[in-house]
C-alpha cells in the first residue's frame, strides 16, 4: 500500500497536534467538587446552614442582651415592642425586642441565637465523633472476620435500645453537662455508622485489588489505609450530615423534657419549654426557637441528600 493513502499522511501536520492536545480534555473528567456545587440542594442546604453558623458565632453581636437577663417588668411582651429594660446590675435602657420576651422577662431573641450554638456544637461534635468511633468499629468487624460476630452482636444490641431511651437513662445518672449530652447522643449513634461501614468494608475486602494487596503480604494498616477507607469517605459524610441533624433533635427534645443542658444555658429546647406553659396565651416564646431548630434540621437533611445524589454511583448512573 502506498504512502499516499495512508490518512497519517493526508492530514495536517497542525491537525494532528491538535487532536493530540485535545485528547486529554476528553478524557478528563469533572472535579469531584464542582459536580457537588452544581446540585441544587447542595448550594441550599450549604447556604443555609453557613447563615446559621454565622449566627451562631456572632451571638455575641448579634444578641443584644444577655441572655440570662432576667426583668419581671418586661415579661410577655409581644414581639416588635420598645419598652425599658432593666438588667441585674440595674442599668435600665430602653430596647426593641424583636421576638418579645418569656415570662421572666428574658430577651427571646438573644436566647435563641446563643441557642443556635449549643444547637450546632452539639450536632457537629456528634457527627464527628459518631463518624470516628463508628468508623473505626465498622472496619474492624468488616475486614477481620473473627471480631464480626462479636462486635456486631454489641451494636445490635445498642441499636436495641431507642436513642432518646439511652440518651435519658445517661443524662440520669451523670450530671448534666454540655459533655454528657454530647456523649449520651453519641453512643447510640456508633452502631448505625458501625452497619454502613461494615457493609462498604465487606464488599471492598472481596475486591481483586485488595485480594492481590492481601497475597503480596501488603501490611494490614496499609491496605486499610490506602484500599478501604478512601471507599468509605463518600458514604460516611453523607451519613455525617444526617447524624448532625439527629443529634440536633435529640437535644432539643432532651432539653425540652428536662433533662439536658440546665436551664440557665439557652438551647433552643430549653426557651420552648419555658414557653410551652403559655403558649396559648404567648405562642412566640415557642414558635420562634421551633422555626429556627425546624429550619435547621431541614438545611442539614438538604445538605445530605444533595450529597447523596452527587457522591453516590448508583444516583450518579440514574441521573446521568
Amino acid at each position: 500500500m502506498s504512502d499516499d493513502h495512508d490518512p497519517m499522511t493526508l492530514a495536517a501536520p497542525g491537525v494532528i497536534l491538535a487532536n493530540l492536545e485535545a485528547a486529554p480534555a476528553i478524557r478528563s473528567r469533572t472535579p469531584l467538587w464542582r459536580r457537588v456545587l452544581r446540585n441544587w440542594s447542595v448550594r441550599l442546604g450549604c447556604g443555609a446552614l453557613l447563615l446559621l453558623i454565622f449566627v451562631a458565632v456572632a451571638a455575641p453581636w448579634l444578641g443584644t442582651i444577655d441572655p440570662t437577663a432576667m426583668d419581671p417588668a418586661s415579661a410577655n411582651l409581644l414581639p416588635g415592642v420598645t419598652a425599658e429594660f432593666s438588667d441585674l446590675s440595674g442599668a435600665t435602657f430602653q430596647h426593641f425586642f424583636l421576638m418579645g420576651t418569656d415570662s421572666l422577662g428574658r430577651d427571646t431573641w438573644s436566647r435563641v441565637v446563643y441557642g443556635a450554638r449549643v444547637s450546632l456544637s452539639v450536632g457537629i461534635t456528634v457527627a464527628l465523633l459518631a463518624l470516628t468511633f463508628g468508623a473505626l468499629v465498622g472496619v474492624a468487624a468488616g475486614y477481620f472476620r473473627r471480631l464480626d460476630d462479636v462486635i456486631m452482636r454489641a451494636m445490635d444490641s445498642l441499636m436495641a435500645i431507642p436513642s432518646i431511651l439511652f440518651a435519658i437513662t445517661l443524662m440520669a445518672l451523670w450530671r448534666p453537662t454540655l459533655v454528657t449530652v454530647i456523649v449520651a447522643i453519641t453512643i447510640p449513634e456508633i452502631p448505625r455508622v458501625a452497619r454502613l461501614v461494615r457493609s462498604i468494608v465487606l464488599t471492598i475486602r472481596e475486591e481483586p485489588y485488595v485480594e492481590a494487596a492481601i497475597s503480596l503480604a501488603t501490611p494490614t494498616v496499609k491496605i486499610l489505609w490506602r484500599h478501604i477507607l478512601p471507599n468509605a469517605i463518600a458514604p460516611l459524610i453523607v451519613q455525617g450530615t444526617y447524624v448532625c441533624a439527629s443529634a440536633i433533635l435529640v437535644e432539643a427534645i432532651l432539653s425540652f423534657l428536662g433533662v439536658g443542658l440546665p436551664p440557665d444555658i439557652p438551647t433552643w429546647g430549653n426557651v420552648m419549654a419555658d414557653g410551652r406553659m403559655q403558649f396559648n396565651q404567648f405562642p412566640q416564646t415557642v414558635l420562634f426557637p421551633g422555626v429556627f431548630l425546624a429550619l435547621t434540621v431541614l438545611a442539614v437533611n438538604i445538605l445530605g441528600d444533595g450529597l447523596r445524589d452527587t457522591l453516590d454511583p448508583k444516583f450518579n448512573k440514574r441521573g446521568g
